[in-house]
């Protein structure tokens, strides 16, 4: 039996780790486009899999924006470094991409771009990558039997260099647990789930927690947070609790996005975490 187990995203040192290398759509030039956010660099991506291990964490989800570079020499020296650190790269999250657009050129040009990112993930050694569901509303039945079956055609692929295809309730396709539920269901267990405690919204945001995560692979323990990124506890408690009554053996990726000092946010959530979670965290 899968025992539980600490993670965390990059996104919760994205202060930390270098530039942000966004990609968007230039609608006018019909291409994509990158735009860099500056962010200082206290730890290379490469470093990254020591620290964390160092930290009492089992895995890490890498967000494909701060990856510096994609040669194969950089791609094989990050598959060393989680080697070496004894650490598994569980997810590489991809954070661009529309599947749903109605624009077939983006659409084409998108899919082509997730493909070139599922050959980095296969390079890096992650097991999974994730893609966005599409940006067409949750209602739009048409939409999601098109991400379903455009979905399934990549996890194919993607099985075929060792990377399984997930998904979350990230963007707007998916952003109800009644439209990421008919999504999964029409892949046929060929797509994983992440189920995100920040991208579900009241109402009834603890009972759409419940709906996905027995489907998920990953959970991310995203708190609402306070002016001083203190975790409302309260709410976190009864999130988690939702997750462990559903029977969930995976990972907990750890979020943070407040003021001060990433790694002692991050704490401060894994302190709540492993004060209530029935799992085997070691720290």
């Amino acid at each position: 039996m899968t025992m539980s187990y600490l993670s965390i995203s990059s996104w919760s040192l994205h202060r930390h780790l270098g530039p942000l290398r966004l990609t968007y759509w230039d609608e006018e030039a019909s291409i994509q486009r990158e735009k860099q956010q500056e962010q200082p660099l206290l730890t290379s991506l490469l470093e990254l899999p020591r620290e964390a291990a160092r930290r009492g964490y089992q895995a890490l989800e890498i967000c494909h924006f701060h990856f510096p570079e994609s040669s194969d020499d950089f791609l094989l020296a990050l598959s060393a470094a989680f080697e070496a650190a004894s650490i598994s790269f569980d997810t590489l999250l991809l954070d661009y991409g529309d599947i749903t657009s109605h624009n077939d050129g983006r659409r084409t040009a998108d899919i082509a771009f997730i493909k070139r990112w599922i050959a980095i993930a296969s390079k890096t050694g992650a097991k999974r990558i994730r893609v966005i569901a599409g940006e067409a509303p949750p209602t739009d039945e048409a939409a999601i039997a098109l991400s379903a079956k455009t979905l399934s055609a990549l996890a194919d692929y993607a099985s075929a260099l060792n990377v399984q295809i997930i998904t979350e309730n990230f963007k707007s396709l998916t952003s109800t647990s009644h439209a990421a539920l008919s999504l999964l269901s029409q892949t046929h267990q060929r797509v994983g789930f992440i189920t995100d405690f920040g991208n579900y919204k009241d109402p009834g945001k603890l009972e759409q927690i419940a709906a996905t995560c027995s489907r998920s692979q990953s959970i991310h323990v995203k708190p609402t947070y306070d002016a001083s990124g203190i975790p409302d506890a309260e709410e976190l408690s009864a999130m988690l609790e939702t997750v462990a009554d559903s029977g969930y053996n995976g990972a907990y990726v750890l979020i943070y996005d407040g003021p001060g000092d990433m790694w002692e946010g991050l704490e401060r959530v894994k302190a709540l975490v492993q004060a209530q979670a029935n799992m085997k965290l070691t720290s």
